[in-house]
């Protein structure tokens, strides 16, 4: 939690004032920004594109927990998760609106490291906040961003394009967000239980990075534009590997195999889940929040990635009656089913 001896009552500001504080800084950056922050509504230019839209809310005790997360970093993922969005119809985010439930316990000093991160994350991703809300909560913190991008008509990708032979490819790597969180968490407990222990992350920085700080994948997008590639389907990696493909493969009503040994781990995550007694392979096909880009091409476009480090192929697209599956190391057939995020799970 924040903890400062600086402590403005958010009250002596009121709404307005508040909004003024934390944004009057703010720079518009986007041509298609035509009036952002102090009016009843921005005003957009379309520009001849095609608008994407995509809103996602962060409620505290559900999506996060402060005893482990920065306010700064918290801000910054936030606007991240949005993001992933649009990058996953093969746009380009540019705007963004933001609104904040905020209980008493949250004083302006607090709020303004949230913005921190939130400016953190738009200057490096050249994102124009243009609007927003706030209000008081009884429930904690809850942030609820707006996400704003476009795209040519010809170049949008939706999750229902797949066709059969297909290639399956994922960005990056996959498992370490949620090994970060199982790090995090056990901390939290050792720190419940003796306070006077500090946290021992030594080693870890890169999957606890993966947890609190990701990264949207816009240089994807930028990269299969470059090659010349339009993915026939898409989506981002936020509830789990298998959670994904199984939305890819019904979308587009079809089956979809993966290899076990294609799954790219990145070392770190693979040695942390045998140090806690997990299986890898779980970790990423269940685990989530690692924002990596999902998608499938057409054979022919093969030759034009398959030199891309960051890019691995993973599977194909096979026909609806053939089913989700993975084929083990050991070259056992398993079920592909959706284990990861449940946002209704109790």
């Amino acid at each position: 939690m924040f903890e400062n001896k600086e402590r403005t009552d958010i009250n002596e500001l009121g709404e307005f004032g508040l909004i003024k504080h934390l944004t009057s800084h703010f720079e518009i950056k986007n041509d298609q920004s035509v009036k952002g922050i102090g009016d009843d509504a921005a005003v957009l230019d379309a520009q001849g594109k095609q608008i994407l839209i995509s809103t996602d809310l962060l409620l505290e005790g559900i999506h996060f927990d402060l005893a482990y997360v920065p306010l700064v970093h918290l801000g910054y993922k936030a606007v991240q998760v949005n993001l992933s969005d649009i990058y996953a119809m093969n746009g380009v985010a540019s705007q963004i609106t933001v609104s904040l439930g905020l209980s008493s316990k949250f004083p302006l000093e607090a709020v303004e490291e949230i913005y921190k991160g939130i400016e953190l994350a738009c200057k490096k991703y050249n994102i124009d906040v243009i609007g927003g809300d706030t209000s008081s909560s009884k429930q904690g913190l809850v942030i609820s961003i707006t996400s704003i991008g476009y795209v040519d008509a010809d170049k949008v990708v939706y999750r229902n394009g797949a066709q059969e032979n297909d290639l399956l490819c994922v960005s990056g790597d996959l498992g370490g967000a949620y090994l970060g969180l199982q790090i995090l968490e056990r901390e939290k407990l050792i720190y419940l239980e003796n306070p006077q222990v500090q946290p021992d992350l030594e080693g870890k920085d890169y999957i606890i990075e993966r947890q609190l700080k990701p990264e949207a994948r816009r240089d994807i997008v930028a990269l299969l534009a470059d090659m010349d590639i339009k993915p026939t389907s898409m989506i981002d990696v936020s509830d789990g590997l298998a959670s994904e493909i199984l939305h890819l493969a019904t979308q587009s009503d079809k089956g979809i195999t993966i290899y076990e040994e294609k799954i790219p781990l990145d070392p770190m995550t693979y040695e942390t889940a045998r140090e806690l007694g997990l299986d890898p392979t779980v970790c990423a096909l269940s685990g989530g929040e690692d924002y990596e880009l999902l998608f499938t091409i057409s054979q022919e476009d093969y030759k034009k990635l398959k030199h891309d480090v960051d890019i691995t192929v993973i599977g194909h697209v096979t026909d609806k009656n053939s089913g989700c599956k993975m084929i083990s190391k050991s070259e056992k057939v398993h079920e592909l089913k959706a284990q990861g995020w449940n946002a209704f799970k109790k």
